[in-house]
């Protein structure tokens, strides 16, 4: 039987725990789980707890917790994400896959030729969407972690503030490739939106510590670049 994994901001402890509010709406209403179905619940922690439905009702699901177990490892490389903010599903495609790819903290950034502006109230409200984007991956995936994903920041900003052993640019104008590079164990990763960074923008990031590279001879899109960059980086210095 397939269990369900559930993400709860909360303490945790073995024993019976009550669910209202959405996760207790999805659970009941969406997928019709009824009691005796067995559940998986984290809290970001690290740690698992698997257990059991043992009532339903309109507005609450009672849940009984086993002991806590270790949950999956995190990648041995981490993983810090600026990526260039892109249009609806686009960005929220990223999370996604990044957080399935083991990314341990994103930065949605704005540059120069960035279509998406965001500030204020507006700036809040995607955050706090892409952070569920990023809770839901976790369920899926199997991460017991859930990785942050901070406020929208501008692209100068994070090349001075963010810390890495590594630290790339990706673009294809350069020879440079990622196998050429010793393994580090920690990885910075800025990825550029459509129609790429600017010129001054690679050179700003170049002059901070990141080094330029790139993956083939082809012109990636915004929202592929950050799967093939997490997939080679995990292969070649992770846990793929």
């Amino acid at each position: 039987m397939r269990v369900s994994r559930f993400y709860l901001d909360q303490l945790l402890t073995e024993g019976e725990h009550s669910l209202a509010g959405d996760v207790a709406h999805y659970i009941g209403r969406v997928l019709r789980l009824a009691p005796g179905a067995p559940v998986q619940i984290f809290n970001g922690s690290g740690q698992e707890w698997a257990g059991e439905i043992i009532q339903v009702s309109k507005r609450e699901v009672i849940v009984r917790l086993d002991a806590p177990i270790p949950g999956l490892p995190e990648s041995s490389l981490r993983i810090h994400l600026g990526q260039a903010m892109s249009r609806g599903e686009r960005m929220d495609w990223v999370i996604q896959k990044a957080v399935e790819l083991g990314a341990a903290e994103i930065t949605p950034l704005s540059t120069e030729r960035c279509e998406v502006k965001l500030q204020g109230e507006r700036a809040e409200k995607r955050q706090n969407h892409w952070q569920q984007i990023a809770v839901s991956a976790c369920e899926q995936c199997g991460r017991s972690v859930v990785p942050r994903i901070n406020p929208p920041t501008a692209v100068d900003d994070w090349l001075t503030s963010v810390e890495a052993d590594l630290r790339l640019v990706l673009h294809h104008r350069t020879d440079e490739n990622l196998a050429s590079i010793q393994p580090p164990k920690s990885l910075a990763l800025l990825i550029g939106p459509e129609g790429g960074l600017s010129a001054d923008e690679i050179a700003r990031a170049e002059k901070t510590g990141f080094h330029a590279t790139r993956f083939g001879p082809r012109v990636l899109r915004t929202e592929t670049a950050p799967v093939v960059a997490l997939s080679i980086a995990q292969h070649l210095w992770g846990d793929f």
